[in-house]
């Protein structure tokens, strides 16, 4: 079974996380939220607090098929500044494995070295990360290699379902798009 990390830190934005996730576990994906530090309940940026599977520690690239950040602009501060995470996301590029983020998180991408060429965030994001090929609103998705990137909260299942086309193939993607009515995601 493929397996992603999704680190979730302090101040992240909810519906990217909880979309996310959950569009991967409705595709079979086993998903592990993962705290920063020991403590499981992590607060997001509107106040919803969520119980984490485990701590980050201790994980390698080797386990792990997939990292996928969300964003909000405190959990992306914590992602970008916290060691484990972005020696995770160095591990997870070297080894040519997948890496994902949203919104802001693009940010923490860029400051493990692993962001490339061709990307979205959300607006105004770019102004802080000095990498050629930003593509603001052309696409809600944007893959570039290994790295996948999207635009904020309003296209996290398009995210999601764009990481299950990936993972899982064009089938498992259009069966679960028609599933959760996302006509509105474009074609992929």
């Amino acid at each position: 079974m493929l397996k992603i990390l999704v680190p979730i830190a302090t101040g992240f934005e909810e519906i990217e996380a909880i979309n996310m996730i959950d569009v991967l576990r409705r595709a079979g994906i086993n998903v592990i939220m993962g705290s920063l530090d020991e403590n499981n309940l992590v607060k997001g940026a509107h106040g919803i607090t969520i119980q984490t599977d485990r701590p980050i520690k201790g994980l390698t690239a080797d386990e792990l098929d997939m990292i996928l950040l969300p964003g909000g602009g405190g959990g992306t501060k914590a992602l970008a500044s916290d060691p484990a995470v972005q020696a995770l996301l160095k591990e997870m590029d070297a080894k040519g494995k997948n890496i994902g983020a949203i919104c802001a998180a693009p940010y923490a991408l860029y400051t493990a070295g692993v962001l490339k060429e061709g990307y979205t965030c959300y607006p105004g994001v770019e102004n802080d990360i000095p990498v050629a090929g930003f593509s603001g609103d052309k696409h809600a998705v944007i893959v570039s290699g290994n790295v996948m990137t999207s635009r904020g909260p309003g296209t996290a299942i398009c995210f999601g379902l764009a990481i299950v086309k990936k993972l899982l193939g064009q089938s498992a993607y259009e069966k679960l798009r028609a599933g959760l009515l996302a006509d509105y995601c474009e074609t992929l």
